[in-house]
């Protein structure tokens, strides 16, 4: 097992990608990432080298690769684009760097591999897993092949999380569903039921645990899953109260909550591949959905934890939803 503090990080352009890259360059990591169109590989103001090449590129992975630990494997195709086609593929590279270099895997896991059976009571990280979605039924498979390869030469380290919403707008419901980023906050649609849990992840904190679980991954097995807590919304009223709360103290002016149109999303995902991945998502909003961190907790100690009003407010300005600019985020 390759021992040093040398990490690539695959999808660092993207939300959780983009956020490890900068908070591992803090913790003291050298950062390397992909990054297609380059002539050559370039060290940038912030830290990061890049490197030219692509996910799908076996070669190029394997190279960007040499002599990391750690692979952060948080790619995903934009707008959920081709996920049937590409997503396999592109973690079958990074497991085959892995093996070659003897690193770690972390995958940025979600509650897509569960159904609805599944959400009776806190989620814990053996629950069956009973996917009923294009998207579940794949990351069932992706946590299979990591599984697979941490029995042959890989290691991996997987956190679950539930929604995602941070500074950079990307593939969220917070950014797409509930307000949309680089607009005025005038409304937030709500896509679940009244008095049904839901629970939130903020991308920083999402960050903060993979790597502190990192800095202790020799006391991790080959394959390790954690469940994060994160911020749960026990009745689907708090997220929209902060940014309300955010917003009118911001703005002066207080948005109202109204009801997420699925009916509208329904008519119009035939033709749209992120509406029509957005719909095949309901049933995570018609039922409670809430993690068990117990685990994480007995490990670490903690859960990195940001107050739900600073995590919203920072999202919404990062997005440039309270009449200020989007706020730089580092790739």
């Amino acid at each position: 097992m390759t021992r040093n503090n040398t990490v690539l990080v695959l999808g660092a352009t993207g939300g959780i990608g983009g956020e490890m890259a900068r908070q591992l360059r803090q913790a003291g990591w050298t950062v390397r990432a992909l990054k297609r169109g380059m002539a050559q590989a370039a060290l940038q103001e912030d830290g990061t080298t890049w490197m030219r090449g692509d996910a799908m590129d076996r070669q190029a992975v394997m190279q960007a690769a040499k002599g990391c630990s750690v692979i952060v494997h948080a790619v995903n195709p934009p707008g959920y684009r081709g996920w049937a086609q590409l997503v396999l593929p592109m973690l079958d590279n990074t497991i085959a760097a892995a093996k070659a270099e003897g690193a770690t895997i972390v995958l940025p896991g979600t509650v897509y591999n569960y159904g609805p059976d599944a959400f009776g009571e806190l989620l814990a990280e053996d629950a069956p897993q009973h996917p009923v979605t294009r998207k579940g039924a794949i990351r069932v498979e992706l946590e299979r092949r990591l599984e697979e390869a941490s029995r042959h030469g890989a290691r991996v380290l997987i956190v679950r999380a539930g929604d995602f919403f941070g500074p950079k707008a990307g593939n969220n419901w917070f950014s797409q569903g509930l307000v949309k980023a680089g607009l005025p906050v005038k409304a937030v649609s709500y896509p679940g039921r009244v008095d049904t849990a839901h629970q939130w992840s903020y991308l920083p904190d999402v960050a903060r645990t993979m790597i502190a679980l990192l800095a202790r991954r020799d006391r991790l097995e080959p394959f390790a899953c954690f469940h994060m807590a994160g911020h749960r919304d026990a009745d689907a009223t708090q997220m929209s109260g902060a940014i309300r709360k955010v917003v009118a103290r911001r703005t002066g002016t207080e948005p109202r909550v109204s009801a997420f149109a699925w009916w509208l999303l329904t008519l119009a995902s035939p033709f749209v591949t992120t509406l029509r991945e957005m719909r095949e998502m309901r049933y995570l909003w018609q039922t409670p959905v809430l993690m068990d961190n117990a685990k994480l907790v007995a490990f670490l100690g903690h859960e990195p934890y940001t107050p739900l009003d600073e995590a919203v407010e920072a999202s919404l300005e990062g997005m440039g939803c309270l009449g200020t600019a989007p706020a730089a985020v580092a790739a």
